[in-house]
């Protein structure tokens, strides 16, 4: 078994009471839920997924490339 390590963000959806899931390094992987809880294990089952697929096609997976930081940033403007 070979195991891959992937940073993931999750983000509050705006406009209802779920969540949004991605990893910046693999674009196009992505997944949602209605907790952090069932976002990270929906975005676990994409991220397998996307592998799977990945190596069934013979293409590059790429892995630790890690962001730097990520921060939010509020701004007052008078």
């Amino acid at each position: 078994m070979q195991f891959y390590s992937f940073e993931i963000v999750i983000e509050k959806e705006p406009e209802d009471e779920g969540y949004f899931a991605y990893s910046p390094t693999l674009p196009g992987c992505f997944s949602n839920g209605k907790t952090i809880e069932e976002t990270k294990k929906n975005i676990r089952e994409a991220v397998i997924q996307h592998i799977e697929s990945k190596r069934l096609h013979s293409q590059r997976i790429s892995q630790h490339e890690k962001l730097v930081h990520v921060e939010e940033l509020t701004v007052g403007i008078a």
